[in-house]
């Protein structure tokens, strides 16, 4: 009976497990928004500042939850990110949940700030949290939770590529603030020298490049005193005349023989639209599709999204998807666990080798592990919640608790039949004995974890898989423990001369 229990508990883990999510770590409310708005690449300062006011004002009257709004056009060079004026933060503060009226989850005024101004004029706009901006920011270099690379060389087709990714990832479940970088929209002067017009009026390349130096960048012409200070002068053209073809192409070049002969007849100027930024990583151009997700766990998401595409969009040879934000971190952080867990396993079957020096003692302790697992899967699943870090460090715990257990156990029921009972009395005899301490240690460990369980405090979002997946994995752990180690202990047991050599 207990050997089908315990077969009936481990299918159920295995039919659960696939319909975990995953993610790297849970979204947890941070009590203040953040708002990114992205303004036209041309955009002026003043325009930005009368867009983005606009854009308070509104918040701020259809949403009795905002307090008060703080925003940030633009980023200085100096930091670690800088921004054009086109970018914008507002730095929203809002009053407890259980005062709001327009949601009563974060999710659900993600959503309905999202509607409202979903058509707002001049600006796209992107509904995060200040600390999960500046961990995305800071981790990953991305503005969102989820960013999809896409890598080639040609910009034209990088662009026209990344429109089509764009249109897919919009029609996934899940998918809210979809935005790709803005990579084309700023004006430009192009001045393509003619050589052959130079070389005819006597001049040199270095003589034009020289002079339109001086004129848009600026050249030194002097200096002041100011006591015993002394500063450099520069002069250049003003600015509303340096984004002027007419005005550049007056620039006048003279030659040896003293003729003056104007730029425009020295070069072709014209006024073109150029990329605003080339991004790289490894020496590749790539543009991000940004997306953040609610309603679901990035790891499905990112499985249903990948799939769409590839069956919608044509990738040239040469370019390709890769998927960046959380879900790198995620993988990177599965990775390492695919490493480390195994290496741990084995360290601990190595040690209870060592002490029981019996190879049937350590594999019937090592299958506590399983059953602790089931339980911590069904935990979560039934909780709704995903399996992240948080999950997996609980999971590492769990099997601690269980794997002593189950040395606990298996060490009494050796000293029993050492001393010459049989193999069935001292199981009955074990299970009976170990109760109350096998069942003190689950008790005492999930009352310790009912604060983390039940928290609702900020931060509460990231220990609570941790917590859920110990309380549930004892459960299992605990009962199959008492049922299943006595029951399969006659097939594991060391014969009386091995287990009296052992000791």
């Amino acid at each position: 009976v207990a050997l089908t229990i315990a077969a009936v508990v481990l299918l159920i883990g295995i039919l659960v497990a696939p319909r975990l999510g995953s993610e790297f770590v849970p979204r947890f409310n941070e009590g203040d928004l953040l708002i990114r708005a992205t303004m036209a690449p041309s955009i002026s300062l003043e325009k930005a500042e009368t867009t983005i006011g606009v854009f308070e004002r509104q918040l701020m009257a259809a949403f009795p939850e905002v307090t008060q709004v703080v925003s940030r056009i633009g980023r200085g060079e100096v930091g670690a990110h800088a921004d054009p004026v086109n970018n914008a933060e507002i730095f929203v503060a809002l009053k407890p949940q259980d005062e709001w009226q327009s949601a009563e989850t974060l999710d659900g005024l993600y959503a309905a700030m999202g509607e409202k101004f979903a058509d707002f004029p001049g600006a796209q706009f992107n509904f995060t949290q200040p600390i999960a901006a500046a961990v995305d920011e800071l981790l990953t270099g991305t503005k969102a939770e989820l960013a999809a690379k896409l890598f080639g060389d040609d910009l034209d087709v990088l662009a026209e590529k990344a429109q089509a990714i764009e249109q897919v990832i919009r029609t996934v479940q899940g998918a809210q603030d979809v935005q790709r970088d803005q990579i084309g929209g700023t004006p430009q002067l192009r001045i393509t020298l003619n050589r052959d017009a130079i070389a005819r009026y006597g001049l040199n390349v270095s003589d034009v490049q020289r002079t339109l130096s001086v004129a848009v960048g600026g050249g030194e012409a002097g200096q002041v005193f100011e006591g015993i200070r002394r500063f450099d002068i520069y002069v250049r053209l003003e600015e509303s005349a340096r984004n002027r073809a007419d005005v550049i192409g007056q620039l006048i070049i003279e030659n040896a023989s003293g003729q003056r002969i104007p730029l425009e007849e020295l070069a072709d100027i014209e006024e073109v639209v150029g990329p605003r930024q080339i991004t790289r990583e490894n020496n590749q151009r790539f543009i991000t599709i940004q997306t953040n997700v609610r309603d679901r766990d990035i790891g499905s998401f990112v499985a249903e999204a990948d799939a769409a595409i590839a069956a919608q969009v044509d990738l040239p040879p040469g370019y390709f998807l890769k998927w960046g934000g959380q879900f790198e971190l995620q993988q990177q952080a599965n990775k390492r666990l695919m490493i480390v867990v195994p290496i741990t396993l084995a360290l601990v079957f190595l040690m209870l080798f060592v002490n029981f020096r019996s190879l049937r003692n350590a594999l019937l302790i090592m299958l506590n592990i399983p059953l602790a697992l089931v339980g911590g899967i069904v935990a979560l699943w039934l909780s709704g919640q995903s399996l992240s870090v948080p999950a997996s460090v609980g999971f590492i715990a769990l099997f601690g608790i269980a794997l002593e257990n189950g040395l606990v156990l298996v060490s009494y029921l050796n000293e029993l039949v050492k001393d010459g009972m049989s193999i069935a009395e001292a199981s009955v005899r074990a299970a009976c004995a170990r109760l109350r301490a096998v069942i003190m240690t689950a008790v005492t460990t999930a009352l310790g974890l009912f604060p983390l369980l039940f928290a609702t405090g900020t931060g509460s979002e990231v220990q609570r898989p941790l917590a859920t997946v110990v309380v549930g994995g004892l459960v299992t752990a605990t009962i199959l423990t008492l049922l299943v180690i006595p029951a399969l202990y006659h097939w594991f047991a060391d014969k009386p001369a091995d287990m009296s050599e052992s000791h």
